[in-house]
């Protein structure tokens, strides 16, 4: 993996209310991805405050990595799950990257990471929570460092997109 290009990565993992969906961008420290870490977590709007993920308070991941909510909070459960194991699973995911060499330890020393996370309002099970959102960081920064997904494998599923929500009819694009 090299540390010049700017990796994007998305990932899902898990189903129902607990499933989670995380896209990531790292790149290094004095990049595009500096200026884009430091507004972010600059300008929190209502309902969407951007946070450093900690493996634990006052020790942060990794590279650092800043927690973005995607689902405004709604309501003290929500707001838990979102800041407890859905940013503890994002932490943990980036740490495991970091020891199996998906991101490099330089990397990980200088880089920072931008991760956008959708905890949906009928979360309800934090271990649920917490495993989905480290499976899907592991996902998308994989995806991320590998450059997946190719051309070739976009292309071969266009003509029938589908998400949990949505699911399309027949050949899009006959």
């Amino acid at each position: 993996m090299t540390t010049a290009r700017t990796q994007f990565g998305e990932g899902f993992a898990g189903d129902g209310g607990d499933a989670a969906h995380v896209n990531t961008v790292l790149g290094a420290a004095g990049s595009a991805v500096e200026t884009a870490w430091a507004t972010a977590l600059a300008t929190p709007s209502s309902g969407h405050a951007p946070f450093v993920c900690v493996i634990r308070p006052g020790l942060p991941v990794r590279p650092l990595t800043l927690f973005v909510n995607k689902a405004e909070i709604r309501g003290d459960r929500h707001g838990e799950l979102t800041w407890g194991p859905a940013q503890a699973g994002v932490a943990s995911g980036v740490a495991q990257c970091v020891g199996e060499g998906v991101i490099t330890t330089d990397l990980a020393a200088s880089g920072l990471l931008i991760a956008a996370v959708w905890v949906n309002w009928a979360a309800d099970d934090a271990d649920a929570v917490f495993e989905n959102n480290r499976v899907a960081t592991r996902m998308a920064l994989t995806a991320g460092a590998t450059g997946a997904p190719s051309v070739d494998d976009v292309l071969a599923e266009a003509a029938q997109p589908w998400n949990p929500f949505y699911r399309a009819l027949g050949n899009r694009l006959a």
